[in-house]
This record gives structure tokens, C-alpha cells and sequence, in this order.
């Protein structure tokens, strides 16, 4: 199937309700991504990360909203450490430093708004 065609395939999903946290399956020893929208004003991805991985320290352009879906994760916004539940939201503004570790296995939508 072409990227289009996955991709428009996926649109329609989401124009009814979804379990996101079964749109992506966790990989062992990985960071999984599934992009779900992209436009010129923002992008909307799923993550799944296995215990232990993590993303490194960087900055975004963007701010970037997480939703913890499933499990817990440990997060660091300009070097203050936040730990997020399921169900848990955190935003990390644009240009600050973040960084994202799991301390066991949780999957996570993140939301970039590009303003």
C-alpha cells in the first residue's frame, strides 16, 4: 500500500472513535513512531517506548504537547524532571530543552503546534 493510500486509510480511522494506544505496538529494545496527521500547522504522532529507551536531550521549534496513553514516563522540560501517568498531560514550549525517558513501557500521543 502507498503512503497515500495508508495515510488516507488512517484519516478515515480517525474520523471515528479509536483506541490510539492500539494504533502502535511496542518494539523490544525500541522507540516506536506512527505519524497519524501532518499539516502545515502542526503534526500528531504516536510513540511506544520499551522500558528503558529513551530521546535524548533537544529543543523543538514547537510546542509540543504529550498525552501518556499507557503506562508511565519520565520527562525533563529546561531541566525540571516531571513523571506522568496514564491519562496525564505535560506541554513543553517551544525552544526548551526536553528530554523523554521510560521507565517501563508506555506509549505516548505528542502534539506539534506550530504557531
Amino acid at each position: 500500500m502507498s503512503e497515500p493510500t495508508a495515510r488516507k486509510g488512517l484519516e478515515e480511522l480517525l474520523r471515528e472513535p479509536t483506541r490510539l494506544a492500539e494504533l502502535v505496538a511496542y518494539q523490544e529494545g525500541g522507540v516506536v513512531s506512527r505519524a497519524l496527521l501532518a499539516r502545515e500547522s502542526g503534526t500528531v504522532t504516536l510513540f511506544a517506548f520499551d522500558a528503558g529507551q529513551s530521546l535524548s536531550e533537544h529543543t523543538a521549534p514547537y510546542d509540543a504537547l504529550v498525552l501518556v496513553l499507557e503506562g508511565e514516563a519520565d520527562l525533563t522540560v529546561s531541566g525540571r524532571p516531571y513523571h506522568l501517568r496514564a491519562g496525564e498531560t505535560l506541554l513543553m514550549p517551544a525552544g526548551e530543552p526536553h528530554a523523554v525517558r521510560a521507565p517501563a513501557r508506555f506509549k505516548m500521543l505528542l502534539v506539534m503546534l506550530r504557531t
